[in-house]
């Protein structure tokens, strides 16, 4: 893949600091604990599209990384990698 990810999973990967991994529970787990499986694909491919379209355009901010660790998020679901 990329830099960024290397075979890791979603999880254990913060793009652009540390502020969600320190954190007792990711708000991505909370929202899928809550949400259904179709609204949180959703949610996924949301952020996807968001980050992949402001790449380039925030200063200092890893946009694409994001996005990419959003598509290994969806990806994860998708295939069931989730437990």
């Amino acid at each position: 893949m990329d830099k960024h990810f290397n075979g890791t999973r979603a999880d254990d990967l913060q793009i652009s600091g540390n502020h969600y991994k320190e954190m007792a529970i990711q708000p991505w787990a909370v929202m899928e604990a809550v949400l259904t499986r179709a609204e949180f694909v959703g949610y996924l491919k949301g952020n996807v599209i968001k980050y992949a379209m402001r790449a380039g355009r925030k200063d200092g901010s890893d946009d694409a990384g994001k996005a990419h660790h959003y598509r290994l998020k969806l990806r994860e679901v998708q295939n069931g990698a989730n437990a």
